[in-house]
């Protein structure tokens, strides 16, 4: 097998699977309808790798595109508020496109609207995190969007190719597939160049890789390979692997298990060098200015070293004045640094339920988070 088939082509080995769907992809341009008979092709191959344990999230885009002709508004180049009330019929229809198709298999839909300030907000980025990943364990496929009714031109992502490699960073989603009109990345523009080479293996984005991508396609799409490349920039610097595929065939993610000599579908992955979780702690270890500290106990101290989180219990003080999300380091009773994380909780309520038992927590504070005041995967210790 080729390198790229054994580093990248096997879906089936996901952890974490994002799928972006464009617009060009959900929205038949003629008749500006959702290509359903395509979209449960698609709710097939979802259904098969959520069998396999694969835990599923869907961005997709055509929210304008399918609402635009319900409101009169095809023919023309539409405004910023001509395209956010397109975008309000256009969410309604797309999400009952997802939840009828995925509900032939038994599967919840949920929908999640994200603009660029929820990634970039931490306290923001923090609830859209864990409302997904809650909606993960309780066997949900959330579908993400921008939400282009509330977003304005500074705070839009403008494309969501960009916006599935944000939230393929604030999961720790291990793979991220781009579904598109063009099988992966060329050394030039494909349908210009007859003799453009596809790229089927990228480790790293380099001036070069930059320099091939082309001008965005006429249509729906607001992306093109530009924002493509931007995305494996997002992705790979999250320890995310990353696919540029075509999508207009049906069963595309089917095809991407498939080895091509065998029928299966052509594409670039984007491989990193270090998984996500791998790649978030060396963000914490390195990358942020602790504003507090928690000090703990001898037994908590023995918990983390063997991979435990920090609960409440094995707090025995707390310094500074940070807020939820922030990064605090964590010391043992001698004083001595631990290690260092995300606290759960900001210092008032971090202090409110220091010593305190997990199922005390809604007691105190009058509302329940989360049972560790450091989970495990937000914790880097030495």
């Amino acid at each position: 097998m080729s390198d790229v088939g054994a580093v990248a082509q096997d879906l089936g080995s996901a952890r974490r699977l994002i799928i972006k769907i464009g617009s060009a992809l959900m929205v038949d341009a003629a008749t500006h309808r959702i290509r359903h008979e395509w979209l449960d092709s698609v709710a097939d191959d979802v259904a098969s790798l959520r069998a396999q344990g694969v835990e599923v999230v869907i961005v997709t885009s055509g929210a304008v595109a399918c609402g635009r002709e319900h409101l009169g508004l095809v023919g023309r180049a539409l405004r910023l508020e001509e395209k956010q009330a397109a975008a309000a019929t256009g969410q309604i229809r797309l999400a009952h496109a997802y939840q009828e198709t995925l509900a032939r298999h038994g599967i919840t839909v949920a929908q999640v609207l994200l603009t660029l300030d929820d990634t970039e907000d931490r306290r923001r980025h923090l609830n859209g995190r864990a409302t997904i990943e809650t909606l993960l364990k309780l066997g949900a496929v959330p579908v993400i969007n921008e939400n282009d009714t509330v977003a304005t031109a500074e705070i839009r992502f403008g494309d969501n190719d960009r916006l599935a490699a944000r939230v393929a960073q604030m999961i720790s989603a291990d793979t991220l597939v781009l579904l598109s009109d063009i099988d992966g990345l060329y050394t030039a523009d494909p349908r210009k160049d007859p003799d453009a080479k596809h790229i089927p293996l990228v480790r790293e984005i380099t001036p070069e890789i930059i320099g091939m991508a082309g001008e965005p396609p006429p249509g729906y799409s607001s992306g093109g390979m530009v924002t493509k490349i931007v995305a494996g920039r997002i992705a790979l610097s999250a320890g995310c692997r990353m696919a540029i595929a075509m999508g207009k065939r049906t069963n595309p993610l089917a095809a991407l298990l498939k080895p091509v000599a065998q029928g299966g579908a052509l594409a670039t992955w984007f491989v990193p060098g270090a998984e996500p979780r791998t790649a978030r702690k060396r963000w914490i270890a390195g990358s942020l200015k602790p504003l507090g500290t928690l000090t703990v106990d001898d037994g908590a101290v023995g918990a983390l070293l063997k991979g435990g989180s920090l609960l409440p219990a094995g707090v025995r003080g707390v310094t500074g004045d940070f807020e939820r999300g922030d990064l605090v380091l964590v010391q043992g009773p001698d004083g001595r640094t631990v290690g260092r994380g995300l606290c759960a909780y900001g210092a008032d309520d971090a202090r409110a339920i220091a010593g305190r038992r997990s199922a005390e927590i809604e007691t105190v504070l009058g509302y329940r988070g989360r049972d560790e005041i450091i989970h495990r995967d937000d914790l880097v210790l030495g």
